[in-house]
């Protein structure tokens, strides 16, 4: 499996999923460690994807959204952004009414 094909399997087999710097229990950047708040916050069900642990994931999740910078949010497939547009939805409540009009269940734990 190329890493592309990994990548893409891990956007379209969870609902939401955060490449991010770290883990869910242990962001090691303020960027990815904000957006882990922002979920814990929601309560809601989400897969962690640390990058750290292979240069060729991190490079690999650049080259698939086309976005230079890491975390990255997808939602039931979707690319979201990055953590300055995640901040933006939470803030604004857009990101509670995206995760409730795709469904997604609150009350549950990051795993990675």
């Amino acid at each position: 499996m190329s890493m592309i094909e990994f990548i893409e399997n891990e956007v379209k087999s969870n609902d939401l999923v955060v490449f991010m710097k770290g883990t869910p229990q242990f962001p090691q950047c303020g960027f990815s460690g904000q957006v882990a708040q922002i979920m814990d916050y929601l309560n809601v069900d989400w897969k962690g994807i640390n990058v750290l642990e292979d240069d060729d994931l991190r490079q690999g999740i650049k080259d698939y959204s086309q976005w230079p910078t890491v975390p990255q949010i997808y939602v039931k497939g979707e690319f979201i952004g990055g953590c300055d547009i995640t901040r933006e939805m939470f803030q604004s409540g857009e990101l509670k009414t995206l995760l409730e009009e795709k469904g997604l269940v609150v009350g549950g734990k990051a795993t990675a």
